[in-house]
């Protein structure tokens, strides 16, 4: 593949980001947010996830999130389902592009959703065959590399799973999840290499990471030396999984933007008006924020203001 191929961002802020935050952030400025990052060129943004209001109650909006998200133009709008039950309600409220989530941690799925991961795999294959073929699916499979409870992942557990999941469809993208933020370059590139190798069949394969350790941009780059050229990011580096205590945001969409734009890929995402944006959402109440490039450019610009 060309170093010059094209990148695809997702901005899984509205949902990874927004997640973590206490405060409940008013529907109407959601909405405003993924506009104005809609404005900046992203074109796939995962906009919330249906998931029991009681256990989350910062996405108790979703069926409002998706009915304005579906008036922008040319947004592909994903949206998280951890469950059969979830995904019908997400279907139900409009949704074209399911987002399904399992653990290949034992311990992990169980906190997350209550059940196994094999009892997770058979509501994922009930999911795929509930869904018309209009339907897009990704298959994010999350503590791909490591687990808050069990520590460093083998590859072959993760293989060993998506042997399972890939019965039911192979024309699905799949997200090899870094949910904690401990994994490596090294441990990305070889498990991505692993994956492709042993399923080439797969029509798409993305990296989600958080950057817990400093590595997000590191390991997205180890990915993109294997071939990916699908990378989920977070406005301002929000978030922080409330399953993985300790876990940081995912890596700052400005971040990942500025690097690939200074490797010759394009995104098309405009970096001015993306950072405009990353400081109004650090503002949010309640907000964990990270990344690098936002405060190096804001320094660059109280530089120049003395000078």
């Amino acid at each position: 593949m060309s170093k010059s191929s094209p990148v695809t961002i997702v901005e899984v802020g509205p949902r990874d980001g927004f997640q973590s935050i206490g405060p409940f952030i008013p529907t109407a400025t959601k909405i405003a947010l993924i506009g104005r990052l809609h404005d900046a060129g992203l074109r796939r943004m995962e906009i919330t996830s249906f998931v029991s209001p009681s256990a989350l109650p910062q996405l108790a909006d979703a069926e409002d999130v998706v009915s304005a998200a579906a008036t922008l133009h040319d947004l592909d709008s994903q949206v998280l389902v951890p469950t059969l039950r979830h995904a019908e309600r997400a279907l139900a409220a409009g949704a074209r592009h399911l987002s399904a989530v399992l653990s290949v941690s034992e311990r992990h799925n169980i906190g997350n959703v209550r059940r196994t991961p094999l009892e997770s795999a058979a509501d994922y294959a009930a999911i795929i065959a509930a869904a018309s073929p209009d339907i897009r699916i990704r298959l994010n499979l999350a503590t791909s590399f490591d687990c808050p409870h069990v520590g460093c992942i083998g590859e072959e557990a993760v293989l060993g799973l998506l042997e399972i999941l890939l019965a039911a469809t192979t024309d699905v993208e799949v997200a090899l999840c870094d949910t904690t933020g401990r994994a490596d370059p090294r441990h990305v590139r070889s498990l991505f290499a692993s994956a492709q190798a042993r399923f080439p069949e797969v029509s798409a394969w993305a990296f989600h990471g958080h950057d817990t350790f400093g590595l997000g941009a590191a390991n997205a780059l180890a990915a993109w030396d294997a071939g990916v050229r699908v990378f989920d990011a977070a406005i301002a580096g929000l978030g922080g999984c409330p399953f993985a205590p300790g876990a940081t945001g995912n890596v700052a969409t400005e971040d990942l933007v500025w690097m690939f734009s200074r490797m010759g890929a394009d995104t098309g995402i405009e970096l001015d008006r993306l950072l405009a944006v990353a400081r109004n959402v650090a503002d949010l109440p309640g907000a964990q924020v990270g990344g690098r490039v936002r405060q190096a450019m804001e320094a660059r610009a109280c530089l120049a203001v003395a000078q």
